[in-house]
């Protein structure tokens, strides 16, 4: 059995990921993979020392192989096509076509995903309102549905879901369960976006220049978009063809659509670095840094998630009982309970990892889940969807979005002006979603 001191490089590792870039910003950019390798060796060099070496490896193996490979072959794929598509032109930077904008963005998100509507679109509403004084609220509000709550549809839209999905969550589960919360939260913060404009902001601004006006918007790159079409595909497909046939890989057992799933993910890749121009590209200002930083830190999660798993799986005999009754009341688990506690650990921690836990801890059974409690189930995914825009440490797609505008020159919120922006307008919608969806009536 684990005991607790194994959940140490765990919390290690996210505290690293929230707190050194805030205080220590050209060291972690500098040195992000050792401290990642270090949190590693912390669970790695005990593990292998004190346990079965097979039974250590075929622990580690299959938490690689079976989650985090999948997991970060869809992030990359769809970062590296997103990445391709280059919106050209200027939209008018006015409430309607900002909101406007940012709706579109909050639509296609469960489609290409949170990080891939971000690279897609951040850079047209800059492009729009580069000229004003008062912006910053217009990328807040982005964070808010476009890097976030927009991805709540499809296990593309969030990697929280496609965590759900690899588990054996129906791909359409989670568009029929949580597309009520989501549309309740894009009205209300479009909503208010528009009045903020329209009556707050707007009226502040001087005269608009004409260089300011809209232009004829035009896309670069529009193969990438057929691309995006194929791999949904082979999402679907993974979903729905389930030939029966498992292919071992290291004394893992991987199912064969998975695997044809991932191989094709990886061509569309190398199809779409060989259909874009370097030159898109690099006006699109694509780096490959972000995928990279995502990738090593969730290595790193992966890895000293696997003592934490195994606690979760003692229940409540195990030493994460007292986390396990924060979830209980009288009469067992509750949703709303579910909804906070993810909500707020993903606020300030990674969503994925986060919602990983709490499967867990809720059963880990699809089946069951998606049937008998799926009510725990719509909790879990939409607390680690929605919560991730609370900070800027929330969701990966956060951070970019400051660093980019931040790059253009345009001011955005420091960390706890943006947590003072999203506590006053975030909290009470989702106190209104626990109240509708998740308290019993």
């Amino acid at each position: 059995m684990f005991g607790p001191i194994w959940a140490i490089p765990f919390a290690g590792l996210l505290l690293s990921i929230a707190l050194i870039p805030l205080f220590a910003a050209d060291f972690w950019h500098r040195r992000f993979a050792l401290v990642a390798l270090l949190w590693c060796g912390a669970v790695l060099f005990p593990l292998f020392w004190l346990r079965p070496t097979v039974l250590a490896g075929h622990a580690v193996a299959e938490t690689l192989l079976a989650e985090y490979l999948p997991f970060v072959i869809l992030l990359g794929t769809l970062f590296v096509v997103a990445g391709g598509i280059r919106l050209t032109g200027r939209i008018g930077g006015t409430a309607l076509s900002n909101t406007g904008l940012i709706a579109f963005g909050t639509a296609i998100a469960s489609l290409i995903g949170t990080t891939g509507a971000t690279v897609l679109l951040i850079r047209p509403l800059i492009r729009a309102n580069q000229h004003r004084k008062h912006a910053a609220h217009i990328f807040v509000f982005f964070i808010f549905l476009v890097a976030n709550i927009g991805g709540a549809l499809t296990p593309l839209g969030d990697p929280p879901l496609f965590l759900g999905f690899l588990s054996g969550v129906d791909f359409f589960w989670f568009a029929r369960s949580l597309a009520p919360p989501m549309g309740l939260l894009a009205i209300l913060l479009l909503a208010l976006l528009y009045g903020l404009e329209r009556l707050v902001f707007l009226p502040r601004e001087p005269p608009r220049p004409a260089a300011a006006a809209g232009d004829r918007i035009t896309i670069q790159g529009s193969a990438n978009l057929l691309l995006l079409l194929i791999v949904l595909g082979l999402v679907l497909m993974s979903g729905v063809w389930r030939p029966g046939i498992d292919i071992p890989i290291a004394g893992v057992e991987i199912g064969l659509q998975n695997l044809v799933r991932d191989i094709g993910l990886v061509v569309i890749s190398l199809a779409s670095l060989s259909f874009t121009s370097s030159d898109g590209r690099r006006m699109n200002g694509f780096s490959w840094f972000p995928i990279v930083e995502v990738a090593v830190l969730f290595l790193a999660i992966f890895i000293t998630m696997v003592p934490l798993i195994a606690m979760l799986h003692a229940g409540a005999e195990g030493p994460l009982a007292p986390l396990i009754a924060l979830t209980r009341g009288q009469a067992g688990p509750e949703p709303w309970r579910y909804f906070w506690i993810v909500g707020g650990l993903s606020s300030v921690l990674d969503n994925a990892p986060t919602f990983l836990v709490f499967w867990h801890l809720a059963g880990g059974d699809a089946a069951t889940l998606m049937a008998r409690d799926a009510a725990l189930l719509q909790a879990i995914a939409s607390a680690a969807v929605f919560f991730g825009a609370l900070s800027y440490i929330g969701n990966a797609p956060n951070f970019l979005v400051r660093s980019i505008v931040e790059q253009q020159g345009l001011k955005m919120p420091s960390f706890l002006g943006y947590l003072g922006w999203s506590s006053v307008v975030l909290l009470p919608c989702f106190a209104l979603v626990s109240w509708i969806f998740l308290l019993p009536h």
